[in-house]
């Protein structure tokens, strides 16, 4: 989609304005649902008889936005939030080209796309027509987790120290919706600043057996303590495949800190955040070029192992574990 990659993004999402059209182009659902619960908590603030209505573009049915959007009986004010647009139906895309070249007025519509090339025409429609657009671009970067993290904290009025925020992501940055409903929970049941202790009092099972937490035993060289963590975190629910793919992130960053140890970091380098940044080159001094080799060769066997390759998914992870554990220092 050339098109939408050649405009400029738009404000954030929190910084949206209402406006007859707003449309959010969303990688991230957590943060798209967000965005939307945002602009129709901004559109009842601004009138409290504003009437919210939902529709879905997959299952519309024909002639139904005007409906919707036309005048009212009372003259109350609308919020129309319309979903799933990239699988909208032919009936919505007619409507909704038809509708954006004259909306209506005390009508607000709130458009969400979530990504792929249906619908290219009314994107385009909307853009070149001026209204508000907003891209929520996915969150894949453990830094930007980290700063979601911190804007909701920041957004409570509240604080948490840097390394709870490194806890917090390490042991639930998988999943972006959990992470931040951990954040909500430690904000609501954690008095003054949140720090380390009360996530690991929280969260200890996953922050101590968390992929992560086998990956930093197992490049620390502690190679009973990574299985022994691998066990409880496959107890526990976690599968090996993560683990697996959390040891292949930990080597990766120390290759890359490897290659810059003699050079200063670019800011926003996307490779890592400050945290990794400074742990893996304190970890990488143990490390050889050799040993770093046969760890990734070892990791990569792993990998398509606990991807079916072996009958074993569990004792091909043990394997890699004590390969990379031995590989350090070699």
């Amino acid at each position: 989609m050339a098109a939408r990659q050649s405009r400029p993004k738009g404000p954030a999402w929190d910084r949206l304005d209402l406006a007859p059209v707003v449309l959010l182009l969303v990688g991230e659902p957590v943060v798209g649902d967000r965005a939307v619960a945002r602009l129709v908590r901004a559109a009842l603030e601004r009138d409290r008889t504003t009437a919210v209505t939902r529709i879905d573009a997959e299952e519309y049915g024909a002639g139904t936005l005007r409906t919707l959007a036309g005048p009212s009986l009372f003259g109350e004010p609308r919020a129309i939030v319309a979903s799933r647009l990239h699988r909208m139906n032919d009936a919505f895309l007619a409507d909704a080209l038809e509708y954006v070249a004259a909306p209506e007025e005390d009508v607000v519509l709130i458009a969400r796309h979530d990504g792929g090339t249906r619908g290219k025409r009314l994107l385009d429609a909307i853009a070149e027509a001026g209204y508000q657009r907003c891209e929520i671009p996915a969150v894949k970067t453990d830094a930007d987790k980290a700063e979601l993290v911190r804007s909701d904290v920041a957004g409570a009025g509240r604080t948490m120290t840097r390394p709870a925020v490194e806890a917090l992501v390490d042991a639930l940055g998988r999943d972006v919706g959990e992470l931040l409903a951990a954040t909500s929970q430690l904000l609501a049941d954690v008095d003054g600043t949140i720090d380390e202790d009360a996530v690991r009092t929280y969260y200890a099972g996953r922050v101590e057996a968390s992929q992560f937490a086998v990956a930093d035993a197992a490049v620390s060289g502690r190679a009973g303590q990574a299985v022994a963590l691998a066990r409880h975190a496959i107890a526990t629910g976690t599968p090996p495949v993560p683990i697996v793919a959390a040891l292949a992130s930990k080597l990766r960053q120390l290759a890359i800190a490897a290659a810059q140890r003699n050079r200063p970091p670019r800011d926003g380098d996307p490779a890592m955040a400050p945290w990794q940044r400074k742990r893996a080159l304190r970890d990488v001094g143990s490390w050889t070029s050799e040993g770093l080799a046969a760890a990734i060769l070892a990791v990569a066997q792993a990998d398509a192992e606990v991807k079916g390759a072996s009958r074993d998914a569990q004792f091909a992870l043990e394997r890699a574990i004590v390969r990379v554990a031995s590989a350090r220092g070699r």
